[in-house]
């Protein structure tokens, strides 16, 4: 299984990064740093050639330059990309924003704990679910 990460705060990524090392699931986390890189990343474009595609997008909204809202917009409008999941992963409790993706054809919505303990149950639940439990797309390219 492969997972982008999309996020800019270089903590938080780490946070993730450790969090799923703390998972006993078989996946390969890709991690990116604005919408940009991201939208790259899916079409491979600009060194993003050779890369895999991802079976799930973890995304946060709040992106420089292009955010998160614009990746997802993106993403599910795209004949090639709409199937792939997108999960948001925020610090926003904001009900707009909640409502937003959900508008865009987001696949979830998760608040980032601010316990350690408490983020690594977010992802293993994330990924028991996503990453075993549900059948998803073969890759789109």
């Amino acid at each position: 299984m492969h997972v982008l990460l999309v996020e800019d705060d270089l903590a938080e990524a780490r946070l993730t990064c450790e969090a799923f090392r703390e998972v006993d699931v078989k996946h390969v986390l890709h991690h990116v740093t604005n919408g940009e890189r991201a939208t790259q990343y899916l079409r491979h474009q600009n060194g993003y050639e050779k890369e895999p595609s991802p079976n799930i997008v973890l995304l946060d909204l709040n992106l420089p330059g292009m955010n998160g809202r614009e990746v997802l917009r993106d993403i599910k409008t795209d004949p090639i990309l709409h199937s792939i999941p997108v999960i948001v992963v925020s610090n926003s409790r904001s009900r707009e924003d909640i409502d937003e993706v959900y508008r865009l054809h987001g696949n979830g919505y998760l608040i980032k704990p601010a316990d350690f303990d408490d983020f690594v149950l977010m992802v293993r639940s994330l990924a028991d679910f996503w990453l075993r439990r549900v059948q998803l797309p073969g890759l789109m390219t």
